[in-house]
């Protein structure tokens, strides 16, 4: 079997988290045990380029049991958890390629490795697979017949080769199901992003100026868990309805001109480029504190930084100094990736077993409905929302009410009036 992991003797640890990871993980439990006895993926080989951490696991050994052929590699070159690469390498027998801290060229080469066998399903986490089918590897993209992508910068590149007519099989977009991105991205984001924080800095939040740019659900997710934290939290929009909501919800909102001198913590979750750049740098306090919670580092321009640097230094684990020429000194953590992967452990398992029940139950409906798909980016059925969130409100022994005959008639008529 191929594969390229950092080390197989990490694999009984491997094991152990992912079963901790497991244990609140009951939507994808049940799931799980229904493709073992159906196997509905049976036959079908499957490329995953995904963050390599327990709970991916989980999803990697519940498409296994359901009949699929995957292999598994990174999404981010620091996201990974050795432990658990090796444990699906060793006691489940799932090829695997990824290595936290790999450089660009492996990261790719991981990429090339998880498609060596002609995959027909894809599965994403910021396009980067996708990406490099529609360029360096069309010669299978015969073989594909579909796909789903889970973050909202992947969603937007995809949607964008949609819209220019380059996109050349359908996709699902996991991360617009109601069950993801309002919890996933709300609720994990915000607990992963300060833990990552506070792990790589062990800095106190409470009191700061903690600037958040971009206010879509990852925004949020973190604005309301710094507030939490005691942080006078500032926002950075170009979005005029999401900087009013972030005014409403009671945040001070400014362009980044004015919150760069302000800002102790600085937090980009936009998916856009140069959030952060050299006018924003120059004007930064001494001992400012950068990171990125968005998917990809070019929300920093890094390069722009360390030109403004007379010297640079790593002075902890994950957190890299760039003294500058005025003698300010500004701190990047993670080198500018996802914090919350880089320097903790991603988002807690119970907030996974959303996003990961979503993925497993649209790749069973894209394996049944690809030919009746057409090569555009789909939302998740709501069919498959609802059950999500039905099966999760189960497992936490919460009931909900039922409309009554009475109810549903007056929701489907117009002849009662008021």
């Amino acid at each position: 079997m191929e594969f390229d992991i950092k080390d197989k003797e990490l694999a009984d640890k491997g094991r152990l988290r992912i079963e901790w990871a497991e244990q609140s993980m009951p939507v994808l439990r049940s799931i799980r045990e229904r493709f073992s006895r159906e196997k509905p993926l049976a036959g079908f080989r499957l490329a995953a380029c995904l963050h390599v951490t327990t709970e991916t696991a989980s999803l990697a050994q519940t498409l296994k049991a359901g009949g699929a052929d995957i292999r598994v590699c990174a999404s981010n070159p620091l996201s990974t958890q050795d432990d658990a690469a090796a444990s699906l390498v060793v006691h489940d027998g799932i090829p695997v390629f990824a290595i936290k801290g790999e450089n660009k060229e492996t990261y790719y080469s991981h990429i090339h490795s998880a498609l060596g066998h002609l995959p027909q399903v894809t599965m994403d986490d910021g396009a980067d697979l996708v990406g490099i089918l529609h360029s360096e590897r069309r010669d299978l993209l015969p073989h594909v017949l579909g796909g789903t992508e889970e973050t909202t910068t992947g969603v937007i590149r995809l949607r964008s080769m949609a819209d220019k007519g380059v996109l050349r099989y359908p996709i699902i977009a996991v991360n617009d199901a109601d069950t993801k991105h309002l919890f996933d991205n709300r609720y994990g984001t915000g607990q992963s992003t300060i833990d990552g924080i506070i792990r790589a800095t062990n800095r106190l939040i409470a009191g700061s100026n903690f600037v958040v740019s971009g206010y879509g659900w990852c925004g949020r997710g973190v604005a309301m868990r710094a507030a939490g934290m005691g942080a006078k939290v500032i926002i950075t929009e170009v979005d005029p309805l999401r900087a009013l909501e972030a005014v409403m919800d009671g945040y001070q909102v400014l362009p980044m001109a004015e919150a760069a001198p302000l800002g102790d913590f600085f937090c980009t979750l936009t998916g856009d480029i140069h959030v952060l750049r050299k006018e924003h740098f120059e004007a930064m306090k001494d001992g400012a504190i950068v990171c990125n919670s968005g998917h990809f580092n070019v929300e920093i321009d890094l390069e722009a930084l360390g030109s403004l640097a007379q010297k640079r230094r790593e002075i902890r684990e994950f957190v890299e100094e760039f003294h500058l020429r005025n003698g300010r000194r500004i701190y990047v953590l993670g080198e500018g990736r996802l914090i919350n992967l880089a320097a903790a452990e991603g988002h807690p398992s119970s907030v996974m077993d959303m996003s990961f029940a979503n993925q497993a139950l649209c790749l069973e409906y894209m394996v049944k409905n690809h030919s009746t798909l057409n090569r555009q980016v789909y939302r998740v059925p709501v069919e498959i929302d609802k059950e999500i969130a039905r099966l999760k409100l189960a497992s936490m022994g919460v009931e909900i009410d039922r409309l009554t005959p009475e109810q549903e008639n007056y929701l489907h008529s117009w002849e009662m009036g008021t």
